[in-house]
């Protein structure tokens, strides 16, 4: 199946499969901040976050993940990105980023509300892994909503080199 054409609604917000429509506001938000508690180091130049689009659309068209896009409903303004990973697994991963100037306002856990909903109708899953720097508490907090208990410690070096310190969160269907 190809996800693609992937949209979702959600009371405040759309998800909508990522695309280089998206490629200006990506670069400008996935910052170094953003990225502090993440595996994936921010983009230096715009053609590192185009390929990477490029890139995760094939794997939308072979129906490997799902990553989109997390707008306001009403003015389908650019808030940040939301992914399912590993699909076609027994343990698929969630995530998600948005935007600084967007952060408290509930859109990162109703994004992965959402996708969660939709992977509990779509999807035969043992659980869905939602991995988390142990420091970055208001992202602890969304699969901690969602019942999500810890199911494993490690560390991880980021691409930035940093290491995070990860708490892999299972939250089950």
């Amino acid at each position: 199946m190809s996800y693609t054409d992937f949209v979702l609604n959600s009371g405040r917000i759309v998800l909508e499969g990522i695309s280089e429509k998206f490629k200006e506001e990506i670069f400008k938000e996935f910052d170094e901040e953003i990225t502090r508690y993440m595996h994936p180091k921010p983009p230096v130049q715009i053609q590192e976050t185009i390929t990477f689009i490029r890139n995760v659309r094939k794997d939308l068209a072979s129906g490997s993940q799902i990553v989109a896009c997390v707008l306001t409903r009403d003015t389908h303004e650019f808030l940040g990105c939301v992914g399912l990973h590993d699909i076609n697994s027994n343990c698929p991963e969630l995530g998600v980023w948005i935007k600084k100037s967007a952060h408290g306002n509930g859109y990162g856990k109703e994004a992965i509300q959402a996708l969660k909903k939709w992977a509990d109708e779509h999807l035969d899953y043992q659980y869905i892994k939602y991995p988390v720097d142990v420091k970055n508490v208001p992202s602890r907090r969304i699969p901690e909503s969602m019942g999500g208990v810890v199911g494993r410690v490690y560390q991880q070096k980021n691409l930035s080199g940093r290491i995070l310190d990860i708490f892999e969160y299972r939250i089950f269907c």
